[in-house]
């Protein structure tokens, strides 16, 4: 046309000023895989210390340190600290006295079970154990688990002699599979159970626990093995005419004296060891009392004699063999699982209050050899108890040794004191049981799950009717399934979220948080916040097709730039497989059907090594790859108006 200008029309797009994101140089398979395994299983790198160190006989020392914590802290051990660990071991030796024989009676099995429980495998921890405040012991929990799970096999009132084999050979196969976890360095494997499941199974097996007991607070002969609250009920109130007002009155008066003391200590904290001695106090006055009015002519039940001595050999008894071997494997692999997601628990909260770390591995082989030896010298699952380690931290435990001193202390116990207990009442063992499960209610935690995620709440809930209204096995299950059924939907169904660009800034925002971020005529910003594979790669696809139609459906209406570029902010994608390649492949190919550009911001290095590889940013262009989300944007918004120059002069 005569008199129109000549516009010089660019043929491709301006080269944008942005640096571009480089694809890491290529590494041999086998590192790759040296350095996964590595992270994977030695996240701490236990061998650089030993790699920093010169000759073999300092090397060999460090390793020898490593394998054994007790080595770190012995050879700079002082008096003081010797005199902090003695109080410490005898206050916890006040409560493990009453709290093991409580807890065995619990179990079914011989009270003087639970005092060998506190000897053999305390002196394996004080050697073994990285945490500086754990004290080793039985749980009410795990004594719960064993009737539970191995009653049906050998009933304890029927096969008494079967059902104590059965439970050695349960605490053999725990630690074994305690210290193969530690060994195989999967100490991550605790973690896969949310705290919330813990809660909710804790609470609910400390309340069928609390109500087992009303048969030592009613003074009843006979109960039922059930663990659901609808049976124990029933039990209880179908037996109205066999309750003993003086079992109760008894029972009561000590519940009452433990829950005052508890509570005086908790205002003075000062005055911890006040708590701690009462269960032993309520053991002493309760079995003089029982003696000087002849209890057991008014109904008051008592343990009766205890075996004098220490441990005895239980190795022969292990059953390793069918028919029963494989109900103990089962009893052996959940109670080891539950001790150790306990024992940790309360370890690692101690060490972060007191600024060390616990490694959890070395926790396990710690736990599993304790079991491993403790159920071939008559003990049963032993763990880290909260109520046990409180005192020991309050009473000012400086090492481990306060485990060896405790130790030391129940087997005094055991060589000469084991007559006395001959009157113990069993009402007040259960009154100290139900004194020591009230402790594990912990219903701020429970509170906070409710405020933050009502879904963790959910699941706590669930874990809890699980234990309350069925048994223990249904209610670990639901925990456990509720654990692995969150983690598997935060894998499959990743978030996605639409990010806008800050007013009078370079900087994009989540849309949906932010109420102010605008968004980009012409471009789509997408956050992917996970790794793409397999697993999640077919839901991202539907979701981002989704947010792209939406997107296109917005436009129509309002009337505004066609979509002309979909920026993918790769900055929260870790890792990507063949599957997730083929997902930004497909994705490119239909976005250019429609003639719209996709675009990756701020790739990590394994996601572009993976792309180059596959031939995908080929397809891309290297051009469309960018180290930020604003370079991205700023380059689509600049081909935008070229094109549409472009169309105007045409």
């Amino acid at each position: 046309m005569v008199g129109m200008p000549i516009v010089d029309v660019p043929e491709t797009p301006v080269a944008a000023a942005a640096p571009r994101v480089p694809v890491p140089p290529a590494r041999p398979f086998l590192h790759i895989l040296r350095a996964h395994l590595k992270e994977t299983f030695f996240p701490e790198d236990p061998f650089r210390a030993v790699a920093r160190e010169d000759g073999h006989g300092r090397r060999a020392m460090v390793a020898l340190r490593y394998l054994f914590p007790c080595l770190e802290w012995l050879p700079c051990y002082t008096l003081r600290a010797l005199r902090s660990d003695l109080i410490a071991g005898v206050t916890v030796a006040s409560l493990a006295v009453p709290q093991g024989i409580s807890y065995a009676k619990l179990a079914d099995l011989p009270p003087i079970m639970g005092l060998y429980s506190s000897f053999v495998p305390a002196l394996v921890y004080a050697v073994m154990g990285s945490s500086r405040d754990l004290a080793v012991g039985t749980t009410a929990v795990g004594s719960l688990l064993f009737p539970a799970l191995l009653g049906k096999e050998a009933p304890p009132a029927e096969n008494p002699e079967l059902y104590m084999h059965l439970a050695f050979t349960a605490t053999f196969f725990a630690g074994v599979f305690q210290a193969g976890l530690g060994i195989l360095r999967l100490g991550f494997v605790v973690d896969f159970l949310s705290q919330a499941a813990i809660v909710g199974f804790m609470g609910g097996a400390a309340t069928v626990v609390c109500l087992q007991q009303l048969k030592g607070l009613l003074g009843l002969q006979h109960f039922t093995r059930a663990t659901d609250v609808i049976a124990v009920m029933r039990a209880v109130f179908s037996q109205t005419h066999h309750w003993r007002w003086e079992s109760l009155v008894l029972g009561c008066c000590c519940l009452i004296f433990l829950l005052m003391t508890r509570f005086f200590s908790k205002r003075r904290p000062r005055l911890f060891w006040v708590s701690a001695a009462a269960p032993l106090a309520s053991l002493i006055v309760g079995s003089v009392l029982v003696y000087l009015i002849h209890g057991q002519n008014h109904g008051i039940q008592v343990i009766g004699n205890l075996k004098k001595g220490i441990n005895p050999s239980s190795a022969k008894s292990l059953i390793l063999s069918p028919p029963h071997m494989m109900v103990a494997l089962k009893t052996g692999i959940i109670t080891g699982l539950i001790g150790l997601a306990e024992g940790i628990a309360v370890g690692r909260s101690f060490a972060m209050s007191k600024n060390y770390h616990v490694d959890n591995n070395k926790e396990m082989v710690a736990f599993g050899l304790a079991n491993i030896v403790g159920s071939c010298t008559s003990c049963y699952l032993t763990t880290g108890p909260f109520s046990r380690s409180a005192v020991n931290v309050n009473a000012g435990c400086k090492t481990a040794m306060s485990n060896a001193v405790m130790a030391v202390a129940v087997a005094v116990t055991l060589l000469f004191l084991t007559p006395l207990f001959h009157y113990t009442p069993l009402v007040v063992l259960s009154a100290i049981i139900i004194s020591a499960m009230l402790g594990v209610f912990d219903f701020p935690a429970a509170v906070r799950l409710w405020k933050v995620d009502k879904l963790d709440f959910c699941a706590c809930l669930g874990a809890y009717l699980g234990v309350v209204l069925d048994n223990i096995g249904i209610g670990l299950s639901i925990a456990v399934g509720i654990s692995v059924v969150r983690i598997l939907l935060f894998v499959a169904r990743p978030r996605t979220t639409a990010l806008g660009k800050m007013p009078n800034s370079t900087m994009y925002r989540r849309m949906d948080q932010y109420a102010m971020a605008e968004s980009v005529p012409g471009v789509l910003v997408l956050q992917v916040d996970a790794p793409i594979f397999f697993a999640n790669a077919s839901y991202l696809r539907e979701r981002i097709s989704r947010w792209i139609n939406e997107e296109e459906e917005r436009i129509k209406a309002t009337g505004e730039q066609s979509l002309q570029c979909v920026v993918l902010d790769m900055g929260a994608v870790a890792g990507i497989d063949t599957s997730g390649t083929k997902l930004i492949e497909d994705l490119s190919k239909s976005l250019h059907m429609k003639n719209i550009q996709i675009a990756l911001a701020n790739p990590g290095s394994e996601v572009m090594k993976k792309l180059d590889m596959s031939k995908v940013l080929m397809r891309i262009d290297d051009e469309w790859i960018f180290q930020k989300v604003g370079d991205a944007c700023d380059y689509a918004l600049l081909n935008c108006k070229i094109a549409t120059v472009q169309h105007n002069i045409v």
